[in-house]
C-alpha cells in the first residue's frame, strides 16, 4: 500500500495528522485548478473549501485511494464550472444601470463622429498603406518577417513606411485633401 493510500485510510478513520498530510500535499493542486478558471478570489476559495468538503463526504468510499490527487483535481474542476454557471445567473441588484444623460449621449455622438471621420480618412490612404496598417494592428500581431513576406517589403522599410502612412492619415483626418499625386507617392 502506498503512502498516499495509507494517508487516505488513516484520514477516513479520523486521524487528524493524516488529514493534515493530505491537505498539505494537495491543497496547492486544488487551488491551482480553481484559479485556472479565473474565478474571483472569493469564488476560488469557495471552490477549494467545497472540494475538501466533498473529499470528507467520500473519503471512505474512494475506489482508488492512491489516485486521490486526480479525484481532487476533477472535483475542483467540476466545482469551478458549477461556480461559473451559478455566477452567470446572478444579477447584482445593488447597482442599477445608469440612465443615459445628455453628457453621455453627447460623448457617444462625438465618438461616433470621430470614428466616422477617421474611417473616411483611412479610406483616402493608398491600398498599400491600408493593408500595412491593418496588418500592424492585427491580433495576434504579425512579426516583421511575416509582414515583410506578405507585402514584399524589406523589413527595414516597415517602420518608416508605417510612419509615413500614419502621418498621411493624420493629415487626411485633419482635413487635408488627397490628390492623385499624393496617392502615387505613398507606398
Amino acid at each position: 500500500m502506498s503512502e498516499v493510500a495509507e494517508l487516505v485510510g488513516a484520514a477516513a478513520e479520523g486521524d487528524q495528522a493524516a488529514w493534515n498530510g493530505l491537505v498539505d500535499r494537495y491543497n496547492g493542486l486544488v487551488w491551482s485548478v480553481a484559479r485556472s478558471f479565473r474565478l474571483p478570489m472569493a469564488d476560488a476559495s469557495d471552490v477549494v473549501q467545497t472540494t475538501w468538503l466533498r473529499l470528507v463526504e467520500h473519503l471512505g468510499r474512494l475506489e482508488d485511494p492512491e489516485r486521490v490527487g486526480a479525484w481532487l483535481a476533477t472535483t475542483a474542476r467540476r466545482e469551478s464550472l458549477r461556480s461559473l454557471r451559478h455566477s452567470s445567473r446572478q444579477v447584482p441588484t445593488e447597482e442599477l444601470p445608469e440612465t443615459p444623460t445628455d453628457a453621455h449621449l453627447g460623448a457617444a455622438l462625438l465618438t461616433a463622429e470621430r470614428d466616422q471621420a477617421l474611417w473616411q480618412a483611412f479610406g483616402g490612404l493608398s491600398e498599400r498603406c491600408q493593408t500595412l496598417l491593418r496588418i500592424l494592428v492585427s491580433d495576434p500581431p504579425a512579426s516583421y518577417d511575416e509582414i515583410s513576406s506578405a507585402l514584399d517589403m524589406p523589413i527595414g522599410s516597415i517602420g518608416p513606411t508605417r510612419a509615413r502612412c500614419l502621418e498621411r492619415l493624420r493629415g487626411l483626418a485633419e482635413g487635408e485633401g488627397v490628390t492623385a499625386t499624393d496617392q502615387r507617392e505613398l507606398p
